[in-house]
């Protein structure tokens, strides 16, 4: 019998946040526990039935069965550059600055095997979503942590890098409207990023996920639409979100030429790319009937008014996020972010996620996700108020 040993990379990982929260429900579950999950950010809404309906049209063509390209097909690419182009202002070339991806954190956990040798430094903002810092520590790099406070509104005070890990940082990832805070960000302050990215020779890979998930005419702006911005870095983006699709497995990167190719050159070594029928479908979504994005939004606006105005009457500080569908609120007072999570479990039945799983600076705080029908919403709600919270 052989020794079966992990590699030091997998021994050096903390257990995955949300197959541990997993884990904690099963249990609950097991013991006949009527669990209201708001821990994962997986939608519960269905994805839009003109989406579904062309992907079953191109399924049915033999033409889609064959190996697809890994950078994706071209008419998906340009209708990603189209759908900037008319969000953003953008202009991309389809070819060199847009590639496919298996779902957003494909892209993202690859990036850094392009880019990063052992040693270089990468900084990834914390508290954040785990794979940023996962996905350097896979490519030999070095995560340095940049505090998102509240004090700096959650964005990275990048004055505060010291100069030796700015000499070895080539590479930081960030997320705005952000996960797990649900802060966004301004022009201004990507401004600052792209002059501070110019000056440190920095590449920039921004995650903008919840780009559509906003609330109250707020619009985030995409990091691309900074002037200087496709010189120094990338946008990862999903259909996951915006059109409830996590489980089709199809997003893209866009931006400079040379990094997008360079990401490339890893998914021609390592995948084969995304079913052509997915993004046949893709195509759709971003071009069809956009009547589900109002709709999306008028009920994520609902749940998040039940669950902060339910939170607020119980005492519990927490501001009302204009993006995602996350509420980030600190713990009541005598409380740690674990404490405060294991407790609501055991009490209530309620699966938040404890703000310290997203990195040290999350201490004090708890996600919860407004990925429930408002009923439940309100119901976790009382629950809380009948245990004493």
């Amino acid at each position: 019998m052989i020794t079966i040993e992990q590699a030091d990379r997998l021994k050096q990982l903390p257990p995955y946040l949300f197959a541990e929260l997993d884990r904690k429900k099963a249990e609950a579950m097991s013991r006949g526990v009527d669990v209201i999950d708001l821990g994962v950010g997986d939608p519960d809404l269905p994805t839009p039935e003109n989406i579904i309906k062309k992907l079953a049209e191109a399924a049915s063509e033999p033409r889609y069965h064959r190996y697809p390209s890994y950078t994706g097909m071209n008419e998906f690419r340009k209708a990603v550059s189209r759908w900037y182009k008319k969000r953003t202002g953008v202009e991309l070339d389809p070819i060199q600055e847009v590639v496919s991806l298996i779902g957003s954190k494909e892209g993202i956990a690859h990036i850094p095997l392009a880019f990063i040798n052992p040693g270089d430094v990468v900084l990834v903002p914390s508290p954040a979503y785990p794979v940023y810092a996962i996905a350097t520590m896979f490519a030999g790099g070095i995560p340095h942590e940049m505090p998102l406070l509240k004090e700096n509104y959650f964005l990275p005070d990048l004055t505060a890098i010291p100069s030796d890990v700015l000499g070895q940082a080539k590479m930081m990832f960030l997320n705005y409207p952000n996960n797990p805070t649900a802060a966004p960000a301004t022009l201004d302050f990507f401004r600052t990023v792209v002059d501070f990215a110019d000056k440190h020779n920095i590449m920039i890979c921004h995650d903008f996920a919840y780009s559509e998930m906003s609330f109250d005419n707020y619009v985030p702006p995409s990091f691309l639409e900074t002037p200087g911005a496709m010189e120094v870095g990338i946008e990862f983006h999903s259909l996951s979100k915006t059109y409830n699709m996590t489980g089709w497995r199809i997003g893209w990167a866009a931006g400079n030429a040379k990094i997008i190719g360079g990401l490339g050159r890893i998914k021609s070594n390592i995948d084969s790319g995304i079913f052509e029928a997915i993004q046949v479908a893709g195509i759709e979504a971003l071009e069809g009937d956009q009547q589900c994005l109002a709709d999306m939004r008028r009920i994520y606006t609902e749940r998040r008014d039940i669950l902060v105005d339910g939170l607020k009457k119980l005492g519990i500080k927490v501001e009302p996020p204009k993006a995602t569908f996350y509420v980030w609120f600190e713990v009541p007072s005598g409380y740690t972010s674990a404490s405060f999570a294991e407790l609501l479990l055991a009490k209530s039945g309620i699966v938040a996620t404890p703000g310290n799983g997203f990195g040290a600076p999350g201490e004090g705080y708890v996600r919860m996700a407004l990925t429930v029908p408002k009923e439940r919403l309100a119901e976790a709600v009382e629950r809380m108020a009948r245990e004493g919270f």
